[in-house]
C-alpha cells in the first residue's frame, strides 16, 4: 500500500492479496487431506497464473518486487500443476 502510483497498482495489489489467500487456504486444506483438493489446486493454479501475469506487467517497467512476486506465483503454479497431474 506504500506504492507511489497506488491507483495504477490497485489491480495488481488486489490480485496479490487474492493469490496469497487462496495459496494459504489450499495449503491448509491439503494438510487436512480435504476431499476436494483437486478442485482447490486447480483454482490455486489459475489464480497464481493470473497473479504472475499481472505482476509481470509492472516488472516490465522496472518494479523488481513485482518480478519477485511473478516468479513466486509461477513457482506456485508449477507446484499446483504437478499436483493436478
Amino acid at each position: 500500500m506504500q506504492e507511489e502510483k497506488l491507483e495504477m497498482m490497485r489491480k495488481c495489489i488486489q490480485t496479490d492479496l487474492e493469490c496469497a489467500e487462496i495459496c494459504e487456504s489450499t495449503y491448509k486444506l491439503l494438510i487436512m487431506d480435504s476431499g476436494s483438493k483437486l478442485e482447490l489446486v486447480r483454482i490455486c493454479l489459475d489464480i497464481c497464473e493470473s497473479c504472475a501475469e499481472e505482476c509481470e506487467k509492472h516488472a516490465a517497467h522496472g518494479m523488481e518486487h513485482c518480478r519477485e512476486c511473478a516468479d513466486a506465483c509461477r513457482s506456485c503454479a508449477e507446484a499446483c500443476r504437478k499436483l493436478v497431474a
